[in-house]
């Protein structure tokens, strides 16, 4: 099986900053030089000026013409209307079954305000779709900016979008999705604050599902110091060491169902163009190196056993966005996606080591252990020795039934 990449930004027009594109490229990214999976879920933004299912086709249209491996679709859900309920039944209709949420950027229209939620969720429940959301509560986001005293720098942007904000969205979700009665799934968990809602709402009987990143688990926001501080700024921002080893344990502790990437690979340019942390692009790559750096740190250190590693990054995303045993599985009749993993193979991740159309790695001089050496796609061989022999417009849309949560 290979890595599911439930989490990705490929080529996508960054509304919330109104300006450029991910540059990605679909033709010129990780998935077609150095594939370490052969499935992707990605992101159809929200058109407010037609409906969800059109956003969607229009996203798969654009990315079968470039993708060399698999993919599926969530869908950005930014505000409520009337008929909503109907365009949902058209997504699913598609193979939709994952919309996206956010709790924050009111500025850029991406908050959905709170009156509209309960609405949303019930319709979502009574679809069978699986609610996603990035957790960050935006009025003490805004209030924190408001009563912030020093300047914006990279470093600045860790004070200025606090842990107790992650907080405080996941306890109101979660508890509106008790609430209406179905699962909620968060997005890029980044703090401890965070995990103690979680841990909060589970002990109610809440069923949440969390993702982290590999970059909460291993950066600080010491990295956010400095001139190269900007090449660090995502949202949420990093957090402390010890929201690392906090975060770490839980992983250990299996308090995560997924490691994603929240792969977003705005250049190095793009990155250093401003020293703002309010005008930086948010967000870093990290699809190639999710499978070495999470083994290094689970598997090579015997915190996690090689199995459970597997349902971390393949198996279990793919049960719960609704495209197992199709991926994510060995099983007679799957898709026959399959990595070859070295185990024992020692490198060091560098800017010239991966090759992310970003040019850089946050994970600059991070020794590794483990290295896949061939993918197969569907049965076929696209990747092997660092030779890329697929093609793009060879990858698939896939069409996603009910989220296991449903089930």
């Amino acid at each position: 099986m290979g890595v599911e990449f439930d989490h990705t930004y490929l080529e996508s027009q960054t509304y919330m900053l109104g300006k450029d594109i991910i540059d990605e490229g679909l033709a010129k990214g990780v998935f077609h030089r150095r594939p370490d999976g052969a499935t992707v879920i990605d992101f159809a933004d929200h058109d407010k000026t037609r409906p969800l299912a059109d956003s969607a086709k229009a996203r798969i249209e654009a990315m079968s013409k470039g993708m060399a491996i698999d993919f599926a679709l969530h869908q950005g859900v930014y505000g409520m209307h009337g008929g909503i309920e109907a365009e949902l039944q058209d997504l699913v209709k598609l193979g939709v079954t994952t919309i996206k949420i956010f709790t924050t950027y009111k500025n850029v229209g991406y908050l959905i305000e709170m009156d509209g939620l309960r609405e949303l969720f019930s319709a979502c429940k009574r679809c069978n779709i699986m609610v996603s959301a990035h957790c960050e509560d935006d009025a003490l986001i805004e209030e924190t900016n408001a009563n912030h005293t020093g300047g914006h720098t990279p470093a600045d942007h860790a004070i200025l979008r606090p842990a107790e904000a992650e907080y405080r969205a996941i306890k109101y979700l979660g508890s509106l999705a008790g609430e209406v009665g179905m699962p909620l799934y968060v997005v890029h968990l980044s703090s401890a604050r965070g995990l103690d809602a979680v841990r909060e709402l589970r002990g109610a009987g809440i069923q949440v599902l969390v993702e982290t990143t590999p970059h909460y688990l291993l950066l600080d926001a010491s990295r956010l110091a400095g001139p190269e501080g900007p090449l660090y700024v995502m949202t949420p921002p990093l957090r402390t060491e010890e929201d690392n080893r906090i975060l770490q344990d839980a992983l250990v502790a299996k308090e995560f169902q997924v490691v994603a990437t929240d792969h977003c690979s705005f250049t190095r340019a793009q990155k250093l163009a401003s020293d703002d942390c309010r005008t930086i692009f948010p967000g870093i790559p990290g699809t190639e190196e999710m499978l070495p750096l999470i083994h290094t740190f689970a598997v090579a250190s015997s915190r996690l056993s090689l199995s459970q590693l597997v349902r971390l990054l393949s198996t279990t995303p793919a049960k719960t966005f609704g495209l197992y045993p199709r991926k994510g599985s060995l099983q007679v009749g799957s898709d026959a996606d399959i990595v070859l993993f070295d185990p024992e193979c020692m490198w060091t991740l560098d800017g010239s080591s991966v090759h992310s159309a970003a040019g850089y790695t946050p994970y600059e001089g991070f020794k590794v252990a483990g290295k896949a050496i061939m993918t197969y796609l569907r049965g076929r061989l696209i990747m092997g020795d660092d030779v890329y022999l697929g093609k793009p417009g060879e990858g698939k849309f896939l069409a996603a039934g009910t989220p296991s949560a449903y089930l």
